[in-house]
């Protein structure tokens, strides 16, 4: 009986699947999304068929390895698809969790400006009242003027 003793780590357990590295496969899943997404992609996929076609009903019987049903090109084309579908959606996934990134992070820069307009705006504010306080320039020649013209009109 082995007793394990709790002031000393555990030993690593060795497992049998493989490991993987995650954001290297979410950025393949994503070039190969990108790239079924595009028509390069359509004309490739129409030529493949096409030739494939072609080729099973022009070629001599002994070359056509795909009678006329295309049994064998249906099956390729449903393994694409099958390999397809998981890896759009895994680009998808990355994609959503990077656009609430983008936001969390557009939201958060949004309240820092929304707090420096209000910030500014109270400056603004206490400027004005300040120099509604304070005799300005204008007022105060306006005022001298106003003085000489009461002097010069005393006799």
């Amino acid at each position: 009986m082995t007793t394990e003793r709790l002031d000393q780590p555990r030993d690593l357990r060795r497992t049998m699947r493989p490991h993987y590295d995650r954001e290297a496969f979410g950025r393949l899943s994503e070039r190969i999304a990108r790239f079924l997404g595009t028509a390069r992609f359509i004309v490739y996929m129409t030529v493949f068929v096409a030739v494939w076609v072609i080729w099973n009903v022009a070629a001599p019987g002994y070359l056509a390895f795909d009678p006329y049903p295309f049994i064998f090109l249906t099956l390729m084309l449903s393994l694409q698809a099958s390999y397809a579908a998981p890896l759009i959606l895994l680009a998808q996934n990355r994609q959503a969790d990077r656009d609430r990134v983008q936001y969390e992070q557009d939201r958060e820069r949004a309240e820092r400006d929304q707090a420096e307009i209000e910030y500014l705006t109270r400056e603004i504010a206490g400027l004005r009242m300040a120099l509604s306080e304070v005799a300005t320039r204008d007022y105060l020649r306006a005022e001298l003027q106003r003085l000489l013209e009461e002097l010069r009109a005393r006799p």
